[in-house]
């Protein structure tokens, strides 16, 4: 799915604004889908290491560029978004900083078939 190698493409949009989780819009009122989201560690290992830490996990986000109904109700099996920024900002250096001013590295912007795909990814400062 996600992990095949992508053509690249131009440059990856300026800004994407939540419209429901999971959903973003860029500048040019395209609509990006969250496909895909990694946590490393996972949350359950995280969850079980983490008592008394200040760690939090690297994610990994994959968003398809699609067009899609946003009115339509999300179900309740879908995966947790609350990780994931309202607004993401094209900032120098091929990343995003995120509303929270953390910052996305841009791991891939290309194309599968005819899918534009951006994948982002975060890592947090270590504290311990």
């Amino acid at each position: 799915m996600a992990s095949e190698a992508s053509v690249r493409l131009g440059t990856p949009p300026d800004r994407l604004w939540i419209q429901k989780p999971g959903i973003y819009e860029d500048e040019e009122g395209r609509t990006w889908v969250t496909v895909v989201v990694r946590f490393n560690p996972s949350h359950r290992e995280w969850a079980r290491a983490s008592q008394g830490s200040t760690y939090e996990p690297s994610i990994t986000v994959h968003l398809w560029q699609m067009a899609v109904r946003t009115r339509e109700p999300l179900s309740s099996g879908q995966m947790p978004f609350s990780q994931l920024p309202a607004v993401w900002q094209l900032y120098p250096g091929r990343k995003y900083r995120a509303a929270d001013s953390s910052f996305w590295e841009i791991v891939d912007h290309g194309q599968i078939d005819s899918m534009e795909q951006l994948v982002l990814t975060y890592q947090p400062e270590r504290k311990d």
